[in-house]
């Protein structure tokens, strides 16, 4: 009998219960708020005591046994918020991971609170399987789980075609029907180059608004993206992994601004889906919601023009290149330029809040491409030095980098001389 795996929510209560681990506590005497320590990887003053409750659980899961296997503190990290992530029940309360002093992030249970979770249920049945207490949402948690670092085989080509297969097939502009493959990286090949490699999982960070509050945020890395749904039922044939924006119920007090969210809601139907072809981002409406999109800053959309576009319904648009964010990158490491734009906000329903305040938009929804804001902060730490810093690209088979400001120009440089800078569809 092997040892099981323990499920991630019942665990953790024990690691707070117990208090032994640096900066892992409860926040409320009804314990249904605790913290967790984020510190960055890239801080000067980053120690091994801030990644405890990462390694903890890669130890717990079987991922990491100490003497055998190579710390790697960005993997463990990455795997402990998805596993976090795909819990219902539990949402990120306060986003505090960019504090200069105690960087941060409180969640909290939203349901009754941890009682039911006080004791993890760890039993084997004789035929090898799970106890009977776990659900199937479960054990296809833990599965997923697993497969975080395993490699992922080609899907072949994809299509918008209805899929029958549990997960959907990716969505693909017409213009990439037959790209170029991509060989397999050797050791002397740029390993940035594994940004545009078909197979890579791109990591997102989704937050969302209504009325300019933060109701949600979720990370997710999926081959085939994700789709904006309004509905848990939706439907789970089309393509994008579903990400289910909240009722406002759970936020809102003011009854007239909840219907007209939960309208919103309503309408997105089959979804707003987003996902990566080659260098570019795509997106496509499956429902009647209308979405306008722009590519802004982080910590605010950009209200004083217009949006970049509005997403199409039943084809596919170009929402971002990564060849002329590349360049913009590479100006930035010389000094001579201005952080690139990487964040994409979408303003659901309604039209954009041009010249107006955003927070008076019922439902606005940023997408971060995790990779894209590494890029960015290494070319912050990196500045000048010649020492080595080191940069994880939060895509599914890459490693932590280290590199010198020198040896990071370069590689940017090789990457950007293979792009096409044309737009989608042209020739």
């Amino acid at each position: 009998m092997g040892t099981p795996k323990p499920r991630i929510l019942p665990w953790l209560v024990s690691q707070l219960d117990l208090g032994q681990l640096e900066g892992v506590a409860w926040v409320n005497k009804s314990r249904t708020r605790f913290r967790i320590p984020w510190k960055h990887g890239l801080r000067q003053d980053a120690q091994q005591e801030d990644f405890g409750i990462f390694q903890a659980w890669a130890e717990a899961t079987g991922a990491y046994v100490p003497g055998r296997d190579k710390p790697d503190l960005p993997t463990w990290k990455r795997n402990f918020r998805s596993a976090l992530n795909r819990k219902e029940g539990l949402r990120l309360a306060e986003d505090r991971s960019k504090d200069p002093h105690d960087p941060h992030k409180i969640y909290e249970f939203v349901n009754s609170g941890v009682g039911h979770f006080s004791q993890p249920d760890t039993s084997l049945d004789t035929n090898g399987g799970g106890s009977t207490s776990d659900t199937q949402e479960d054990i296809l948690d833990e599965l997923l789980g697993n497969m975080v670092l395993a490699p992922l085989p080609d899907p072949g080509p994809p299509s918008l075609a209805v899929a029958p297969e549990p997960c959907p097939q990716p969505l693909r502009s017409p213009s990439l029907d037959s790209p170029t493959p991509f060989p397999n990286l050797g050791p002397s090949e740029n390993p940035l180059k594994r940004l545009l490699v078909p197979g890579e999982e791109w990591e997102f960070e989704v937050t969302a608004f209504y009325r300019g509050r933060q109701v949600f945020q979720q990370t997710i890395s999926c081959l085939e993206g994700l789709r904006l749904v309004g509905s848990e039922v939706g439907d789970r044939t089309l393509p994008g992994w579903p990400v289910t924006l909240p009722d406002p119920g759970m936020s809102l007090t003011d009854r007239g601004v909840m219907s007209y969210v939960r309208h919103v809601l309503s309408c997105l139907g089959g979804g707003l889906a987003l996902w990566r072809a080659g260098q570019w981002l795509w997106a496509q409406r499956l429902g009647h919601c209308h979405t306008y999109w722009a590519v802004s800053e982080e910590l605010l959309p950009n209200s004083g023009h217009g949006p970049d576009g509005e997403v199409p319904k039943d084809k596919e648009g170009g929402v971002f290149n990564l060849g002329p964010f590349i360049v913009d990158l590479i100006t930035f490491t010389e000094g001579s330029g201005r952080s690139p734009r990487y964040a994409l906000w979408f303003c659901v329903g309604e039209s954009w809040p041009q010249d107006q305040p955003w927070t008076k938009r019922l439902v606005m929804v940023k997408v971060v491409p995790t990779c894209l804001r590494a890029l960015v902060e290494m070319a912050r730490v990196g500045g000048a030095s010649s020492l080595e810093n080191t940069v994880d690209l939060h895509i599914s088979n890459s490693h932590p980098l280290s590199l010198t400001s020198d040896q990071y120009k370069a590689y940017l440089q090789d990457l950007v001389d293979g792009m096409d800078f044309q737009g989608p569809g042209e020739t």
